[in-house]
């Protein structure tokens, strides 16, 4: 099971390798739009490495009303947990 900081750390990997972001620019509060740049074509390509990483998609509609950071990592924590 992956906490959220390990899922933190794994993104914030993955902004910086893909994005060529500086990691002291990647946290929680980060807006991936405004403060990281992020474009729609880039959270395309983050779903999609998401997607690698996890072996689940998160669902357009969901990652529509992610933010922040901090929102992708809940969103990825909900996705990556056990059905109860």
């Amino acid at each position: 099971m992956q906490t959220r900081d390990d899922i933190f750390n794994t993104l914030r990997d993955a902004l910086v390798e893909h994005f060529e972001l500086e990691p002291e620019r990647v946290n929680l509060d980060s807006n991936l739009y405004q403060d990281l740049e992020i474009d729609s074509i880039d959270a395309i390509d983050l779903i999609s490495h998401i997607k690698r990483q996890t072996g689940k998609k998160i669902a357009a509609e969901e990652f529509k009303s992610v933010r922040t950071v901090s929102d992708v990592v809940e969103a990825v924590y909900r996705l990556v947990q056990p059905a109860p």
